[in-house]
């Protein structure tokens, strides 16, 4: 005669998830996930910055904020940018920090040392506090925030292609762009401007203050 088969005992539920707990109790973090859609990471530790990761929709260029207030006419009106202290965070297409270097050789700032770098897949950054609400003192703050249900990436500059690696005068076309605004990839000229204007921003004010330092005489 069969026994007959008695069912396994139901698994208690599942408490409610780390993430479930911080998407309620944090403000923030929920502007970031819920409204933008964009991964965050917290630390360990009670009261740890929450952190925006890089490189899955954007990169970040990092420069001295008044070299980048010069770059900003060379980004659209919704591409989001941060400031944290002295330090400006411009928001640029995912993929863009593997192509700095190059981009920088192409324009001849390669050799040149400038303070300028970018975050790119498996960086962090400390997640500016989103408008309207209360931020700490010295804490990054959004200059231009993204918008809620708007796709990022539409707004960011971006490098679609580049022709032979040229000097910078011929990378730039009539405009200025760096690219024929005719040949359908202006749009991508965005980076390229950019670029370009940041390294030359960040090496005057690296010339500036070298020119500034008092005479050291032996």
């Amino acid at each position: 005669m069969a026994l007959p088969s008695v069912p396994h005992p139901r698994p208690p539920a599942e408490p409610r998830t780390r993430r479930d707990s911080a998407l309620r109790d944090d403000p923030v973090r929920r502007w970031y996930e819920r409204d933008l859609g964009w991964p965050v990471r917290t630390g360990p530790g009670p009261g740890t910055a929450l952190r925006l990761v890089t490189g899955v929709r954007f990169d970040v260029l990092q420069l001295p904020a008044e070299a980048g207030f010069a770059a900003l006419r060379h980004l659209g009106p919704k591409a989001p940018v941060a400031l944290h202290g002295g330090t400006m965070r411009l928001l640029v297409a995912a993929g863009s920090a593997d192509e700095l270097p190059g981009l920088l050789d192409w324009l001849e700032w390669g050799d040149i040392p400038l303070d300028l770098t970018a975050i790119g897949t498996g960086g962090l950054i400390d997640a500016p506090t989103p408008p309207g609400m209360p931020g700490s003192r010295g804490a990054a703050a959004w200059l231009r925030p993204p918008e809620p249900g708007h796709e990022v990436e539409a707004a960011l500059p971006s490098l679609t292609t580049l022709a032979a690696p040229a000097p910078r005068a011929a990378a730039r076309a009539l405009d200025g762009s760096g690219t024929d605004p005719h040949s359908g990839s202006a749009t991508g000229s965005d980076l390229v401007r950019l670029v370009d204007t940041a390294a030359t921003q960040c090496h005057r004010i690296r010339l500036r203050r070298t020119s500034n330092q008092p005479l050291a005489f032996s």
